[in-house]
């Protein structure tokens, strides 16, 4: 990005403070956007959990709504918030932090596999963090008198299932978030590097905030649309698991048939994460820009810094 003569820049990239700015910006992106779209989650769950019931959007919303009430539909909304703002924060900064640990680690590696290893990285110690809120906030939102909300929710499991019962999702959230992760980052960055390179054919730094801010909504809808169809059967494995409709993951696919692992609940989720991921992508990149730092993507700033060094 240009900056206008005597602009201040208030962090220096890849500073204690701009990791620390990024995980709060992963926080806020996450948590607000996934706080906004409750709903869609609250019918999402219920459609992986009872697909007789639950076979459509509107038809599911509306089934919400008259039977349990308006306020059925934010059930869990305070796991979204605070679960998945945590997630978010991991996620981003992390990714941040390990984008620049990896470059300097495998100088020669190609691209994706720095992105790859990146977002697999920082997934892992996210969902460590998601996995007691995701397990209360499932059974919240499937479970209508489970809980009176998140600290009820997690007393509650703690007497009936102990520690574990947190974690017992673990892995099938790994399974879930680890590809999608890994694909929706690759894909932003290659998103990004083909808009600047085939359609806008600038440099991120000769564009404007505007031109900087739309190439990273195009292609935070890329990454998120991409992410959410390699990730689906392992999202509706999650969702029996933790509602007990099967004890093994094994258990889980044979419940719910190897076609519908990919199929059931792929339409809400499309609706649910492709503007999602564009949002957080947007209110993320939104906040490095006004702390006058460049948006999201590439590498060209770790390796300038390497050819420095080897001078």
């Amino acid at each position: 990005m240009k900056r206008a003569e005597g602009e201040r820049v208030l962090l220096e990239e890849f500073s204690a403070g701009y990791y620390g700015l990024c995980t709060a910006g992963g926080m806020l992106s996450a948590g607000i956007t996934h706080l906004a779209i409750t709903p869609l989650d609250v019918l999402k769950v219920n459609m992986q959990v009872n697909p007789l019931k639950y076979h459509g959007i509107s038809s599911g919303l509306i089934t919400i709504w008259r039977e349990e009430g308006h306020s059925a539909l934010w059930r869990g909304w305070s796991g979204k918030l605070f679960g998945y703002g945590v997630q978010g924060g991991f996620k981003f900064g992390l990714y941040e932090y390990f984008k620049r640990f990896y470059t300097e680690l495998l100088v020669d590696q190609q691209r994706s596999v720095i992105f790859f290893l990146s977002s697999a990285s920082a997934q892992i110690f996210a969902d460590v963090a998601l996995c007691p809120f995701e397990a209360v906030k499932v059974q919240v939102q499937t479970q209508p008198h489970f809980a009176r909300g998140l600290t009820d929710g997690f007393r509650k499991m703690y007497m009936n299932e102990g520690l574990s019962g947190f974690y017992k999702g673990l892995f099938p959230l790994w399974g879930r978030n680890l590809p999608f992760s890994m694909i929706m980052f690759s894909t932003f960055e290659h998103s990004v590097d083909l808009m600047y390179r085939k359609v806008i054919q600038k440099r991120k730094e000769d564009c404007s905030r505007a031109q900087q801010l739309g190439v990273t909504c195009l292609s935070g809808y890329a990454a998120g649309s991409v992410g959410t169809v390699i990730s689906n059967p392992a999202d509706n494995i999650v969702s029996s698991l933790y509602n007990k409709k099967a004890e093994t993951i094994r258990q889980a696919i044979k419940e719910i048939g190897f076609f519908n692992l990919f199929t059931r609940s792929l339409p809400v989720r499309l609706t649910l994460v492709g503007p999602v991921v564009t949002l957080q992508w947007f209110l993320y990149d939104t906040i490095k820009v006004l702390t006058g730092l460049p948006t999201s993507g590439g590498l060209a700033r770790h390796q300038k810094d390497l050819n420095l060094l080897r001078q």
